[in-house]
């Protein structure tokens, strides 16, 4: 092999300037190996339930932000909370795939209200949806409650609507639920659990 002046003295270079490096600390394989910082380690962890059906698992829901007042943290990681009794930190497919539910671009995030005959949704806000629920339910129980039945016996009964209620909450919400729903004469009161 024919090699000139320059070609040597790069060889050379290039050999002493790594060998000096390695010597140094710089080696390509201890950088390589260098410990990196868990993903996690500067989240804040928050414990959730997962919104699909009615087994009601608990999550782990870890979010990066500087907790701010009015800061939005972005969620980086969900999964399974291992102290949920439900789920002992198991999560179904639906509750794995949460975090691409949670950044999809089609996700609705405030009430939408399409007028009859209309094709076209239109957003309002949580003051109008609230409004219009409770103006329509009332005006449902005005025209359908039937106060007496044919005996003549009291009986405040609203069979027109029900009520469907979620089974991830609390023993005490699930209580009170119940006490409203039955407060307003509904008859038709069913839990996501048994549907």
């Amino acid at each position: 092999m024919h090699i000139n002046r320059r070609q040597f003295f790069k060889v050379c270079t290039a050999t002493v300037g790594s060998s000096s490096l390695a010597t140094l600390g710089f080696s390509p394989d201890e950088v390589r190996a260098e410990v990196r910082e868990f993903k996690l380690t500067r989240t804040t962890e928050t414990r959730n339930t997962c919104p699909y059906c009615s087994v009601g698992c608990g999550l782990l829901i870890h979010s990066l932000g500087d907790s701010s007042k009015n800061a939005v943290a972005d969620i980086v990681h969900i999964e399974g909370d291992p102290d949920h009794p439900v789920n002992r930190g198991t999560l179904c497919p639906k509750g794995a795939g949460l975090l691409d539910f949670v950044h999809s671009p089609n996700r609705l995030k405030y009430p939408e209200y399409r007028a009859p005959g209309s094709k076209h949704w239109q957003r309002i806000t949580w003051n109008e949806a609230f409004s219009r629920i409770a103006t329509l339910m009332k005006a449902d129980r005005d025209a359908h409650f039937i106060a007496k039945n044919d005996k003549g016996q009291t009986v405040n009964r609203w069979l027109s609507t029900g009520f469907l209620a979620a089974s991830a909450s609390s023993n005490e919400t699930g209580h009170l639920t119940q006490k409203i729903a039955r407060s307003l004469g509904m008859l038709a009161f069913d839990n996501q659990a048994r549907v």
